[in-house]
């Protein structure tokens, strides 16, 4: 029995309702996965594990979406204030999927609009709805509109578990064996140039977690368990970072120091 498999459960209704009540300040870490297993012997008593039909583990499959440039992809490089994500996810334990446009404006606040997608069409070019959506969710935001189409840009897998700290009301999540991979081999990662150039057509991570705690604007218990071991927060965007450790000749600045224990993990 793993230390996952002893903690008790909760159901979906519940965490989403009782996380939902708190502003929440995401923190990220990249932890060896015998870190992690340290981290809920830990909590054991205070956390319950997310359970829906019997699993507690669930697979995800994410395909971001990026204009001719990578616009996005360089607005989150260097920080610009108003910033913005497309991605389609996908529940692979349940066949849902869905088209996601996250939007950051100025003044730190984050926003996340999405719509239902049929499986199937969730790695695809996006329709002319799916389109609609994305640009006018952009526009509401007010983050400039590419004058180029978006395309599948990069693919995602990975195995999350989350749980719920009963006493605090806040979630943690924990995605292992995340695979980063091109949809293509046609064109760089870059939109065009460079076309000759070598580029990773996909890098998995091996040994390592990433571990998100989601709490309020003060430490959660997690982190501070964390913190005692010697972890501390990290960059880390699955877009942005997995495109700069594919492609080494993108801007990677911002994520320097998380892409060199990625080099080493993968």
């Amino acid at each position: 029995m793993t230390a996952l498999d002893a903690l008790p459960t909760v159901g979906l209704e519940e965490i989403a309702e009782r996380a939902g009540r708190m502003t929440r300040t995401d923190r990220k870490y990249l932890v060896p996965r015998a870190a992690a297993h340290r981290l809920l012997d830990e909590l054991s008593g205070r956390v319950r594990v997310l359970s829906i039909s019997g699993h507690r583990t669930f697979r995800y499959r994410s395909t971001y979406y990026d204009a001719a440039g990578l616009p996005a992809f360089h607005a989150a490089a260097r920080a610009r204030r108003l910033r913005s994500k497309v991605r389609s996810r996908e529940y692979l334990d349940t066949g849902t999927a869905f088209l996601e446009v996250k939007t950051t404006t100025g003044r730190g606040e984050s926003s996340k609009q999405r719509i239902p997608l049929p499986a199937g069409a969730a790695r695809d070019a996006l329709d002319a709805a799916s389109v609609a959506f994305v640009t006018g969710t952009l526009a509401s935001a007010r983050i400039p509109l590419p004058t180029t189409p978006f395309t599948p840009v990069l693919t995602t897998r990975y195995d999350r578990t989350t749980l719920l700290m009963d006493d605090e009301d806040s979630r943690l999540t924990l995605d292992a064996g995340l695979l980063w991979s091109l949809p293509g081999t046609g064109r760089p990662a870059d939109g065009g140039r460079h076309a000759a150039e070598p580029r990773a057509v996909s890098r998995a991570l091996h040994g390592f977690v990433v571990l998100e705690t989601k709490a309020g604007a003060r430490p959660g218990t997690a982190d501070r368990l964390l913190w005692a071991d010697g972890h501390r927060p990290v960059r880390l965007s699955k877009y942005a970072t997995g495109l700069a450790l594919l492609d080494p000749r993108l801007p990677h600045n911002r994520w320097h120091r998380t892409l060199q224990t990625l080099r080493t993990a993968t």
